[in-house]
Order: C-alpha cells, then sequence, then structure tokens
C-alpha cells in the first residue's frame, strides 16, 4: 500500500475532473476520493457523450483519449 493509498484525496474538492478510459466504470467520488465525507457513490454513463455531470455534487467529469 502506497502513501497515496492510505490518504485518499477530499472528494468533491474541484467542480471539473479530466479522466482517462483506465478510470473506467466512472463513479463520482472517484475511488481515490474518501467517501465518508461525500455523497453515495454513483457510476456515471461517460463513454458515449464523452462527458457527463454528477446528480449530486454537480461535477463535471470529462473523458480524454
Amino acid at each position: 500500500m502506497t502513501a497515496a493509498q492510505d490518504r485518499p484525496t477530499q472528494a468533491n474538492a474541484e467542480q471539473r475532473y479530466t479522466v482517462s478510459r483506465a478510470d473506467l466504470p466512472l463513479s463520482c467520488p472517484l475511488p481515490s476520493m474518501a467517501l465518508w465525507n461525500s455523497h453515495p457513490r454513483v457510476y456515471l454513463p461517460i463513454e458515449a457523450e464523452r462527458e457527463c455531470q454528477c446528480p449530486y455534487c454537480g461535477a463535471h467529469f470529462v473523458l480524454e483519449d
């Protein structure tokens, strides 16, 4: 386990996130984020439009590749 895995990043800290195909299936909060201080984890359909928005926090995700 690395130091990054020991300390998850803050959930919902930004309004825009760029993700890659390696991050699929896409969820908000991302797996690297702390879940305890956020909304329930939801899976978002990003493949077709290459962009989506979380219905809970409004974070905007953009798929690059």
